[in-house]
């Protein structure tokens, strides 16, 4: 697959068929995406391959709660867990959980209430003896050690897609590190990153919706003109500096 085509078309997969994964698949997933760009060269990442029945469903009920969290906040018209926000809608956003919860239960349920089904399941971790995360003592929100590790995820989807297999990150876990790092006994000096669920698409989608450069993309200062394509360099010849 040509990669421009590949970078336009690896969007998220929730529903799977059946048919199982082999390990030397996996393994080859990973052997592909260990070459993704890190500090360093430090390859902070780990991966927990989740095969064990009893360890999937613990995950699907760690996940779930956070689940219903999310969908509550979303209908209240929030952005869930948003750092800039109203907390106090965000709270009462969050009472109506169980609402989702039940109306869930009453049907078939979704990527959710099946992840456990997924045919592979890797829990992503980040190993913070290893991470350079120069924001690491600012008083707000970090996010820097992310750089060296998310790279890698989107490596693994990247190379599923290659192999005609489709997938999806989620961080949703992370609202329950704590159940997780007992469930997969993970020491405190590894942070839990996020949950890839991989397998044969159902369907893949080939629409993906995205804002056009210019809806995000300004030239010299975050409110200055948006980037065109016929924006030229106010100076200089273009080159890279040495």
């Amino acid at each position: 697959m040509e990669l421009t085509e590949a970078l336009r078309t690896t969007g998220a997969v929730r529903e799977f068929t059946e048919e199982p994964v082999d390990d030397a698949v996996i393994a080859r997933l990973l052997d592909v995406a260990r070459f993704a760009p890190n500090g360093g060269n430090r390859q902070a990442w780990r991966v927990v391959v989740v095969n064990d029945p009893a360890i999937r469903r613990g995950l699907r009920d760690i996940y779930l709660p956070g689940w219903y969290e999310y969908l509550a906040q979303g209908a209240a018209g929030l952005t869930p867990w948003a750092v800039v926000t109203d907390r106090d809608a965000e709270a009462q956003a969050i009472t109506r959980a169980p609402e989702f919860a039940e109306a869930a239960a009453a049907g078939p349920g979704g990527f959710a209430e099946h992840l456990d089904e997924a045919p592979v399941i890797l829990v992503l971790l980040a190993d913070l003896e290893r991470l350079a995360t120069v924001d690491r003592d600012h008083d707000g929100y970090t996010m820097i050690g992310g750089a060296s590790i998310y790279p890698f995820a989107w490596s693994i989807l990247l190379a599923a897609h290659g192999e005609g297999l489709g997938g999806v990150m989620t961080t949703m876990v992370v609202r329950r590190e704590d159940e997780v790092r007992r469930l997969l006994h993970v020491p405190e000096t590894f942070r839990v990153a996020g949950l890839l669920a991989l397998g044969h698409p159902v369907s893949r989608p080939t629409r993906l919706r995205r804002a056009p450069v210019e809806e995000f993309a300004t030239v010299d200062t975050l409110d200055g003109a948006p980037l065109t394509a016929g924006t030229e360099p106010a100076s200089g010849d273009g080159s890279a500096p040495e």
